[in-house]
């Protein structure tokens, strides 16, 4: 009888040393979530004030941007670190999956800003990133996909979301370029002259973002047909054909821009089709089997 209570003791003991621990590493997460998200926002305000030359205290402020983004997105990485990496898996669930895009989205951005005229585009994927930070923290969804997963599979989940990834990123300079080329018709174009690279310049880029996500989706979809055995089981099957929908968009728009000289609206529209097709692919079919249908 002694051991009996000795042993509801100490299971007692450690469920409540186990909520304990659970509960501290979710305020952890909170106060990361929410100093993330701050970062994010002011990171994002402060370059749209250089950008539209609000103040001139904003006016040399690239320095200050790239360190909070770096902390952010630092912050960030930690945050998906806990909420993915468990100890009997991954947790792939969909708000998991829409932070670590949003994450590494921004990351590229960033990186590639040190070098290129990529930088504006933070002033939309910050605010996103944040976003994503505030639905994985108070919407919980999880789907664990076990250690045991091959390594095929591995590689194209990993091929997966960075070629989302990079054509998220080409889908909003799409957006800029079309920003940039309204403006530019109005009294406000020497401004934005001032501000953004040269129109040609933008478009090069977007294309040049275009090629090297084309060719990971590529291997992506290549990948996907070596490595997933049954495609309807798994309720894969509209996944794929609208992934491969998006590949033919973007052969199509790189083919006409290589071919028959497309440029401006003609670019943008196709940009815009082949990742809103992207987008349903691969997040709209994840929302609706996970969120709404429940299933994994």
């Amino acid at each position: 009888m002694v051991e009996i209570e000795r042993y509801s003791i100490s299971f007692g003991h450690n469920l409540k040393s186990e909520f304990l621990a659970r509960m501290c590493n979710h305020q952890t997460m909170s106060i990361q979530s929410i100093i993330a998200v701050l970062l994010y926002l002011i990171s994002a305000c402060v370059l749209g004030a250089r950008i539209y030359g609000i103040s001139e205290i904003f006016s040399k402020t690239r320095i200050l941007v790239l360190i909070l983004g770096t902390i952010a997105l630092g912050l960030h990485a930690h945050l998906l670190y806990q909420s993915i990496i468990l100890a009997h898996g991954l947790d792939f669930g969909f708000f998991n999956a829409v932070s670590l895009i949003g994450w590494l989205v921004a990351l590229i951005v960033l990186v590639i800003s040190l070098t290129r005229p990529l930088e504006n585009l933070l002033l939309f994927l910050f605010p996103i990133a944040a976003f994503v930070i505030l639905l994985e923290l108070f919407i919980p969804d999880e789907r664990i996909i076990s250690d045991s997963l091959s390594t095929g599979l591995r590689i194209h989940i990993l091929l997966s979301i960075c070629a989302y990834s990079l054509l998220m990123i080409s889908a909003v300079q799409a957006i800029m370029v079309a920003v940039q080329e309204r403006l530019i018709k109005t009294k406000r174009a020497a401004k934005i002259m001032n501000t953004l690279p040269p129109l040609q310049v933008m478009e090069e880029l977007l294309i040049q973002i275009i090629v090297i996500g084309f060719f990971l989706l590529s291997l992506s979809l290549a990948s996907g047909m070596m490595f997933i055995d049954n495609l309807f089981a798994q309720h894969l099957i509209h996944k794929t054909v609208l992934s491969m929908l998006a590949w033919v968009i973007y052969s199509i728009l790189l083919w006409g821009r290589w071919s028959a000289g497309w440029r401006g609206k003609r670019i943008i529209r196709w940009t815009l089709g082949g990742f809103s097709t992207l987008l349903l692919a691969y997040i709209g079919s994840k929302f609706v089997l996970e969120v709404i249908l429940q299933r994994v």
